[in-house]
């Protein structure tokens, strides 16, 4: 693949950035989980005022574009790798919250949670141990689609400047040194990482079909 303008091997920068991609989708889907499935399984089983207020903050969250919100937050975090994780997890939460709110709806009414009521077990228990186990298989689903966003965001960020510094491998921050190349005889100094942006949200996408297909009873 040659070299860039500083002589750095491009395959090496290539690959080296794939773990930054890597890295930030597996750890912003984990916060995004955390977040989702929490905040998810209060609304869907306590309902009432605590499903309106919950709801409430879903739908602004909801409300503000994706890249402005990361945006913000990289801004108010500041630049670095580590932030990049915590603002695309802030941003991604929404959708697993929705889902597990809605897949809890109806399981809160069956015979199993009302026989751990009538045992004694707390609510905590009930949702942990008997109720989220049942729900699994979208929030896999909907965490694979998940990494694929998360890889484009952090691309997004690093082309802005505001995701992993130099001289982490970037793919986001590789195509902003090189697009100026595009338009001469060396384009392919942008358009290799532009590919394997491109190959890796495929990747996922079609895992998150996959998964969609498997776990879905209609099939």
């Amino acid at each position: 693949m040659g070299t860039d303008r500083f002589g750095r091997d491009l395959f090496s920068r290539i690959l080296a950035g794939t773990r930054v991609s890597m890295a930030v989708g597996l750890i912003a889907v984990v916060i995004s989980l955390i977040i989702g499935i929490l905040l998810g399984s209060m609304a869907g089983f306590f309902r009432g005022r605590t499903d309106d207020f919950i709801m409430w903050i879903t739908s602004v969250v909801w409300s503000i574009p994706t890249l402005l919100l990361v945006i913000a937050i990289t801004m108010a975090l500041g630049k670095g790798f580590a932030q990049v994780f915590i603002a695309v997890g802030l941003t991604m939460w929404v959708e697993v919250a929705r889902v597990v709110r809605g897949q809890i709806f109806s399981l809160r009414e069956m015979e199993f949670v009302e026989a751990g009521k009538a045992l004694g077990f707390t609510n905590a228990r009930i949702i942990r141990k008997h109720v989220l186990p049942n729900i699994l298989s979208p929030v896999i689903v909907i965490a694979a689609s998940n990494f694929a966003s998360a890889i484009l965001l952090e691309a997004g960020l690093s082309f802005l400047g505001m995701g992993a510094q130099p001289p982490t491998p970037s793919w986001g921050m590789m195509i902003k040194e090189n697009y100026g190349y595009i338009v001469v005889d060396a384009a392919y100094l942008a358009v290799y990482p532009g590919i394997a942006i491109m190959l890796m949200v495929l990747a996922f996408t079609w895992l998150g079909n996959g998964l969609r297909d498997a776990v879905d009873t209609k099939f």
